[in-house]
């Protein structure tokens, strides 16, 4: 690879390469990881096209004579009137995090950054940090409660070390320890294991409301197809009706939409899908998956305002569920969950909904940052918080 060397102490580290890479090898070290924990689509090079207004670095770095051992798709965001960049690493770097030694290629990797004229960066560190099943987050539901009231059914002992050793090198969590934090990206999200079960598993791992609205969706005539991007426009428009229903606002456009599923296609046929729910030849749900090695992810639902006695969402996510399993996926993803626990706050209904499919809720390490060495960049870097702050 196109590499920069970078040579730490001879006594104390070993040496590395690291620089810009070819999306091709960039891709194969991707391949290389799959499973549970592999590489967030957020990683992938197409993203990179997806977001439009920054520019971006594909990274690569390993010993001096050897395969690549840690990856990193960075985008950087022009800081107006200047030639620094804010970095930003979502959900990444796709890096041996486990590695007691993370200077051993995190230093090497700001310094590059800050070559480049970065102020501040930003990652998504890969390891999870806790997890609790359908089952305890349902029992712990209350007036009041929220996650970081109930006893964890698992605390990654990684995700602990990560955050740790992260926080003695300077690094702050965005938004500080704040349960919803202030990330770009779901601090908490909800997952299907999907590794050694069967369909047959999966189904009774629903509860009794989810098998109830399946069967319903399926007795009412609701027909599931994978869509294309000519189907495209009705998932904005139902996606639209959504979000006024639901109270929140993505911020995304139709060719927003259309870029995200035209890029990565073309990076990997298939890679993301449109799943549409039809009822007596009307389009009442509409759903897309995006598939990166072992891991699959629910990304965007959008849904009527009428017919919902039907079901069309639970068929729809029952469909993506099983053709997740069908392709070998560990994991298929529903993304983001709020943290609330309480029945009476509005967005507590969705984690009610996930709740159902039987999963877990695991909350990431979140994102994490920190400011370049440097007057200027200090500055530069509060200049954007408070930017950041008043969108």
């Amino acid at each position: 690879m196109s590499a920069l060397l970078v040579t730490a102490a001879p006594t104390e580290r070993r040496a590395l390469r690291l620089g810009p890479v070819t999306p091709e090898v960039y891709r194969a070290f991707l391949a290389s990881r799959s499973g549970a924990d592999g590489p967030s689509f957020l990683q992938v090079p197409a993203w990179a096209q997806v977001k439009d207004g920054w520019q971006h670095q594909l990274i690569g770095w390993g010993p001096e004579s050897g395969d690549l051992t840690g990856v990193a798709l960075v985008l950087l965001r022009p800081f107006p009137g200047t030639r620094k960049y804010f970095a930003y690493l979502p959900e990444g770097p796709v890096a041996d995090w486990a590695d007691a030694d993370i200077d051993s290629w995190l230093g090497p990797l700001l310094g590059h950054l800050r070559s480049c004229g970065a102020f501040a960066v930003r990652i998504g560190p890969g390891p999870a940090y806790r997890r609790w099943s359908a089952a305890t987050v349902k029992a712990a539901t209350g007036p009041g409660r929220r996650l970081s009231d109930v006893l964890a059914d698992e605390v990654d002992p990684l995700g602990t070390a990560v955050a740790e050793r992260l926080r003695a090198r300077g690094w702050r969590r965005c938004g500080g320890e704040s349960e919803d934090g202030a990330d770009a990206q779901p601090r908490h999200v909800f997952q299907v294991p999907l590794t050694g079960r069967t369909p047959d598993d999966l189904w009774t791992g629903l509860n009794q409301e989810w098998r109830r609205n399946v069967r319903k969706a399926r007795k009412s005539g609701v027909e599931i197809t994978v869509g294309s991007a000519a189907d495209l426009p009705e998932f904005y428009r139902l996606l639209r009706i959504t979000e006024e229903r639901d109270g929140f606002r993505l911020g995304r456009s139709l060719a927003y939409y259309e870029r995200q599923y035209a890029v990565l296609n073309a990076e990997h046929p298939g890679r993301m899908k449109l799943y549409l729910a039809r009822h007596e030849g009307e389009v009442l749900a509409a759903h897309t998956m995006v598939t990166v090695g072992g891991r699959v992810w629910y990304q965007t639902g959008a849904s009527a305002d009428h017919r919902r006695e039907v079901r069309p969402s639970n068929a729809l996510q029952w469909r993506m569920m099983l053709d997740a399993h069908a392709l070998g996926a560990a994991v298929y993803d529903l993304r983001g969950v709020p943290s609330t626990l309480d029945p009476g706050d509005r967005a507590h209904g969705l984690l009610r909904w996930k709740l159902g499919t039987g999963g877990q809720v695991v909350e990431t390490l979140g994102e994490w940052e920190t400011p370049m060495q440097g007057t200027t960049n200090h500055a530069l870097f509060r200049a954007f918080q408070a930017y950041l702050a008043r969108r």
